[in-house]
């Protein structure tokens, strides 16, 4: 005669679960802290392994688990459950962890004496589940109990498979009446044979009709949770308390008991694995039987501990819209493009200097090539002219005159939370625009702030509505050796166009290419204002509203911005990157298919600028070589910054022609008649671009 040992259960939680107990805790339980209901689900039909080869039984929980009715398979047993989840950490570590599960054994003893459990025994089996849900991590910190009672010993007598107890026959009768049963009757049941025959009944039907003669003749099954033929689930201590509280003279008693157990042979399910046991009862007192519970799950480590699911990668929003966003990227390198690089974009930090129809539309496009790093500038409010137009901004935003740069960030990070998006109210110094003695260190400071995104930037797009503020930020760009692209519009015309990369003294070169086009390197592709024979001015003086206002075709920004983010991607794809070259024809013969035939792009063409013309819906793909003296990109230019910094910048902005005088401009204009052409180019005719 030994003492019987037990395998207990362990837990097995479908991700779903955790998803369901998330959206619960926002919108049901809150701070709720008590204990609600939950099913467990067992799988019934299992295969039996050898004695030596332990195989750990699973209780399942998933979504379904939170349903007010049992998910009634017939393929698994029902386990009741309580869930504490609590609000805290700290108040998960800190909880009597004894109190709580000798609480739910308390729960499962009323149970009994009321007579719930002789009714509906699958009450015997029950689960605890304590969890803390770390919504914002997606951290699960969980730890699961199976209360049976601790002072309860029972003894084994013997045990024999129940093929040499019944005939084949008999047990598969036992087998056709336990699938008779009701699912909360199967865990738990009788089996009497007797002269008439062998019956099966419930507890409820015949256990307080049973007594001390009887008793060789009563099996008393249980649903073995143990997939090992010769060990016994701990749950037979419930069944033992409530066969000792309904049949107190089974005390001390030698008694008949069937670990009722189905597997699959070939294409049918039967019980012929059972074992038959002959236990003996204890004797002790019903509060000594139930004043203790035990049965907490150990941890994978083996220790008394609670465990982590990390659903991070599975539940998180953010992470489900990335790889959303992903997916047309991904699907793309597959076959499309195979040697994009689509790390290297996701990376790219993208500084927008304007954040009107231009940076609204260079925002979109970018988000849609998977950019997570998009930073706004801007120094006006939300007009109620704008949403309109500027696909970021919203009515309520103009109700409220937020700052421009500030409600872009925000509203991209509700189009998609994965990106890294700032805003910048700031007004960028301009030439032509004098600096009081009061503005100063104002402006200085706004300088100084520039410099600092330019040099944390890796791609520079200016987007403003005025020539001159486009200035200083490529001068500084060019300064850092950073890629600028520059858009800018008029009426039914747009201008696209990326910025040569500075490198200082660089040769002065239009290489002849064997097949007859031209060739410019990346070092020698003129800015904005290499075209330009003067320094910008104060385009905003005596102009009329439609003069100040950016007055264009809808579409022409859509276009325009779209352009600027695929030149720039073309660009950061191309195999020389920043020193791309740019190919060009004077014949219009050639297309911009033959260009992009010879230039080494994964993505075609990469153009130094894209003019278009909506009135006609044409396109042209000019190249405009580095001017050496130029106001903003020249040799000269950059060395007077280097050298005077902020002095030098004071004064151009009180006095644009001090750039004429530092580019060598001023004398060569004194030999030139330019006067109607300085009309026109800087009060009149000053390129528009997107406010």
């Amino acid at each position: 005669m030994t003492t019987l040992s037990y395998v207990q259960l362990s837990s097995s939680i479908n991700p779903s679960f955790w998803n369901k107990l998330s959206e619960l805790k926002l919108d049901v339980f809150k701070l709720n802290e008590d204990g609600k209901d939950i099913w467990g689900y067992f799988p019934i039909t299992v295969l039996i392994v050898s004695s030596t080869n332990c195989a750990t039984p699973f209780l399942e929980v998933d979504s379904t688990s939170f349903n007010s009715e049992v998910n009634g398979q017939l393929t698994y047993l029902k386990f009741h459950g309580k869930l504490y989840n609590k609000n805290t950490l700290e108040q998960f570590k800190e909880c009597n962890k004894m109190e709580l599960i000798n609480g739910v054994g308390q729960s499962i003893t009323e149970q009994i004496i009321s007579g719930k459990a002789l009714c509906d025994p699958s009450i015997l089996n029950t689960f605890l589940l304590l969890s803390f849900a770390d919504l914002k991590k997606y951290h699960y910190y969980y730890w699961f109990g199976f209360p049976v009672p601790k002072g309860l010993v029972i003894e084994k007598i013997a045990s024999s498979p129940i093929i040499e107890e019944f005939s084949l026959e008999l047990a598969e009768k036992i087998h056709n009446g336990y699938k008779q049963l009701a699912i909360n009757q199967r865990c738990y049941f009788l089996v009497i044979k007797g002269k008439s025959g062998l019956e099966v009944y419930t507890l409820a039907e015949k256990l307080k009709d049973i007594n001390l003669e009887d008793i060789p003749e009563v099996y008393f099954v249980f649903h073995n949770i143990s997939s090992v033929s010769s060990s016994i689930g701990s749950q037979l201590r419930n069944y033992v308390t409530l066969l000792l509280h309904e049949c107190k003279f089974l005390a001390n008693e030698q008694v008949n008991f069937i670990a009722f157990h189905l597997s699959r042979e070939k294409s049918r399910i039967t019980c012929l694995d059972s074992i038959c046991y002959k236990l003996k009862l204890p004797a002790v007192a019903d509060s000594t039987l139930t004043s203790e519970w035990v049965g907490w799950e150990k941890n994978e480590r083996g220790k008394m501990g609670p465990k982590l699911a990390n659903l991070k990668n599975s539940l998180d929003p953010l992470i489900i819209s990335e790889n959303a966003v992903d997916l047309n990227l991904k699907l793309m390198k597959w076959n499309l493009v195979p040697s994009i690089d689509l790390d290297k974009l996701k990376n790219t930090k993208c500084l927008l200097l304007g954040s009107g129809t231009l940076g609204c539309s260079v925002a979109r496009t970018l988000l849609g090539w998977g950019v997570r790093n998009i930073t706004f500038v801007d120094n006006s409010a939300v007009s109620y002219s704008n949403p309109v137009r500027q696909s970021l901004y919203t009515y309520q935003d103009s109700v409220e005159m937020k700052p421009k740069a500030d409600a872009a960030a925000e509203n991209i990070r509700k189009i998609f939370p994965g990106v890294n998006s700032i805003g910048y109210q700031m007004t960028i110094p301009m030439p032509g625009h004098t600096v009081g003695d009061s503005m100063v260190n104002q402006t200085k400071e706004t300088v100084e702030k520039l410099i600092q995104l330019i040099e944390s930037h890796d791609v520079i797009f200016l987007l403003m509505d005025s020539r001159e503020s486009r200035w200083l930020p490529t001068l500084l760009a060019n300064a850092q050796q950073k890629v600028v692209l520059n858009a800018a519009l008029g009426f039914d015309s747009y201008l696209v166009m990326r910025h040569g990369i500075y490198v200082e003294n660089a040769t002065e070169q239009s290489m002849e290419h064997p097949e007859g086009y031209r060739v410019i390197d990346g070092a020698n592709l003129g800015c904005y204002f290499c075209n330009d024979v003067t320094a910008p001015c104060n385009s905003m003086k005596n102009r009329t509203l439609d003069q100040q206002c950016t007055v264009t075709r809808p579409g022409v920004s859509q276009i325009a911005g779209s352009l600027a983010v695929e030149l720039a991607v073309s660009l950061i794809q191309h195999k020389d990157g920043v020193h791309a070259p740019a190919f060009y024809t004077t014949s219009q013969n050639v297309s911009s298919q033959d260009l992009s035939d010879i230039n080494p792009s994964n993505l075609g063409l990469v153009p130094h600028s894209i003019r278009g013309f909506l009135s006609s819906f044409e396109q042209f793909l000019p190249a405009t070589q580095k001017y050496k003296n130029c106001v903003a990109c020249s040799d000269m230019i950059i060395q007077e910054y280097k050298e005077k910094g902020m002095e030098f910048l004071l004064e151009v902005f009180n006095s644009s022609k001090h750039l004429e005088d530092v580019a060598l401009l001023t004398e060569m204009l004194k030999e030139t008649d330019f006067g109607e052409v300085l009309e026109f180019s800087d009060e009149d005719f000053c390129s528009q671009s997107s406010q």
